[in-house]
C-alpha cells in the first residue's frame, strides 16, 4: 500500500478518518473512529439501516491529539503533515475517508468548499464526480488528483450558477461490479455520509448512477442512461463548442472557426463530441489523438470525407494549428512544455489542463500561455454544462431540451463576460475567474 492515511485504520480496526483545515485561522482538527463492525452488511443500506444508524456498540471516537500519536506510531506523521500541506496549498475544506475491509476499499471525498451549498435546501450541499483509481496507484498522486479536481469543482459550480460546494471523490478499489450490492451499498452510504451530488466519472461506469436510484441506495448520484438529460458528456463538449465560438468573436470579429485547423486529444465521453462540433463548425483540418486506436480508427469511419489527421498523443500537443482542444488527462501544461506550443487558442474540456496545485500558480501558468499569444481562460469557467446536467436532473427533474436551453443561455456569456472583464483589467481571463470567484469563496 505505501504511504497511505489508510494504514493505521486497517491496523487498528478503524472505519473513518476526517482532516478539516480552516483556511481562516490556519488551525487543523483531526477525527478518527470505528462507525462500524467489519461484518456489516452494506447491501440493507437503506432498508435495514440509514445514514445516521448505530452500527456498533463498540464505538471508538479518536480526537485530534490522539490521531496524530496514531499516525506516529504508523511513522506517517509526516506523511499525514504532507496531506494537510496541500490542503493549506489549496485552502481546502478537509477530507473524508472510509474503509471497507472486506473489499480493501479505500473511499476519499476531497472536500474544497462547503460554502455556497450550506443554503441550497437540498441534502447535497456539494457537487462533485466519483472516480476510480487502481488500487496499487501511489496515494499521494489520487489525493493530489481529487483536492485539484474538488477545488475546479467550487469554481466550476460558480461558473454554472449552481449553489453548491465543490468536490470530488476518488475510490481505489478494483473494477466496479455493479450486481454487487455490498460494495454499492458502501459506496451510496459514503456519498451520502459526505452530502454530495455525484456522477460517475473515471473508470466507473454510468450504469452505476441508474443502479443506486433503481435499488434505493441514494438518490444523490446523476447522469446514468436512463436520466432524462442523457449523459453528461454532450452538453460538455456543446458548452466548450459556444464558448469557442464565442472567443474567437472576441478576439477575432467573426463568431466561426470555418477554415481553421485543429488538434483534438482525446476522443472520450465528451472529446468524441467535441470532433463532432470542430468538423460541423468548418475546420479546415482536425488533427486527432487517442491512447485507443480503434476509437481513432471508429471516428474516422464516422466522418468519410473529411480531412482528419491522426498523431501520437505524445506529439498533439505541439501540432501547428490554430486549435488545440484537451479533452483528455489533465496536468498537461506546464513550465518545461508551454514554450514549445504553436497553437493560438487552447479551449478544451479536459479538468486541470494546467499543472499547479493552487489557483496561484494556475495563474503564473496561464501568465505564461498568454506571453505566447495563446488565447486561453481555464477550463472550469466553459467546460461546465456536465455538472449543470447532474444539477438538471437532481434539482428539477429536467430534460435534455431544458438542459440545453441552459447551456446556450450560460456558457457564451460567461466566456465573453470574462474575456471583457479580463482585456479591461489588464489579466488573463484565467486570473479574472479566479478573482471573481475568490469573492464568493472566501470572503
Amino acid at each position: 500500500m505505501g504511504n497511505s492515511l489508510f494504514t493505521p485504520l486497517k491496523a487498528e480496526n478503524l472505519t473513518t478518518l476526517k482532516i478539516r483545515y480552516d483556511f481562516k485561522t490556519g488551525l487543523v482538527r483531526l477525527y478518527a473512529a470505528k462507525e462500524w463492525e467489519k461484518d456489516l452488511d452494506f447491501s440493507r443500506y437503506n432498508r435495514d439501516f440509514i445514514i445516521d444508524g448505530i452500527f456498533t456498540d463498540e464505538a471508538v471516537y479518536l480526537n485530534t491529539k490522539e490521531v496524530w500519536a496514531l499516525y506516529e506510531k504508523y511513522d506517517l506523521k509526516d506523511y499525514l503533515n504532507e496531506v494537510i500541506d496541500l490542503l493549506r496549498a489549496g485552502k481546502h475544506f478537509g477530507i473524508d475517508a472510509y474503509y471497507y475491509e472486506k473489499y480493501d476499499i479505500r473511499y476519499m471525498m476531497h472536500e474544497h468548499s462547503r460554502k455556497l451549498g450550506l443554503m441550497n435546501k437540498s441534502h447535497s450541499i456539494m457537487a462533485g464526480g466519483i472516480r476510480r483509481h487502481d488500487p496499487e496507484e501511489p496515494e499521494i498522486d489520487v489525493i493530489i488528483d481529487g483536492l485539484n479536481l474538488g477545488r475546479g469543482m467550487s469554481f466550476k459550480n460558480i461558473a454554472g450558477n449552481l449553489s453548491f460546494g465543490g468536490c470530488k471523490a476518488t475510490v481505489q478499489m478494483e473494477s466496479l461490479d455493479i450486481n454487487n450490492m455490498e460494495i454499492m451499498g458502501f459506496l451510496a452510504f459514503a456519498m451520502d455520509s459526505c452530502r454530495n451530488m455525484t456522477g460517475p466519472d473515471m473508470n466507473f461506469p454510468t450504469e452505476m448512477s441508474d443502479v443506486m436510484i433503481k435499488q434505493g441506495y441514494s438518490m444523490q448520484f446523476t447522469g446514468g442512461p436512463s436520466a432524462k438529460t442523457g449523459e453528461t458528456g454532450k452538453p460538455t463538449a456543446y458548452g466548450v463548442y459556444l464558448s469557442l465560438l464565442k472567443a474567437v468573436l472576441f478576439y477575432e470579429g467573426k463568431e466561426s472557426i470555418e477554415g481553421k485547423t485543429a488538434a483534438l486529444m482525446g476522443l472520450g465521453a465528451v472529446g468524441w463530441y467535441m470532433g463532432e462540433h470542430l468538423l460541423e463548425g468548418g475546420v479546415s483540418k482536425l488533427i486527432i489523438a487517442d491512447i485507443n486506436p480503434d476509437v481513432v480508427n471508429k471516428f474516422i469511419d464516422e466522418y468519410p470525407g473529411y480531412n482528419i489527421e491522426v498523431c501520437p498523443v505524445s506529439e498533439v500537443l505541439y501540432q501547428d494549428v490554430d486549435i488545440l482542444s484537451p479533452c483528455a488527462i489533465g496536468g498537461i501544461f506546464s513550465d518545461e512544455n508551454i514554450p514549445k506550443l504553436k497553437c493560438k487558442y487552447i479551449w478544451g474540456s479536459a479538468n486541470n489542463q494546467l499543472k499547479a496545485s493552487s489557483q496561484e500558480e494556475e495563474i503564473r501558468l496561464a501568465n505564461l500561455i498568454a506571453e505566447r499569444g495563446i488565447n486561453y481562460q481555464v477550463e472550469w469557467w466553459h467546460n461546465t454544462a456536465g455538472v449543470m446536467c447532474g444539477a438538471e436532473e437532481y434539482l428539477w427533474d429536467g430534460t435534455y431540451e431544458t438542459l440545453m436551453k441552459k447551456v446556450e443561455a450560460v456558457m457564451p456569456s460567461n466566456t465573453w463576460k470574462n474575456l471583457t472583464e479580463a482585456k479591461e483589467k489588464g489579466i488573463t481571463p484565467t486570473e479574472n475567474c479566479y478573482r471573481y470567484c475568490e469573492k464568493l469563496l472566501y470572503e
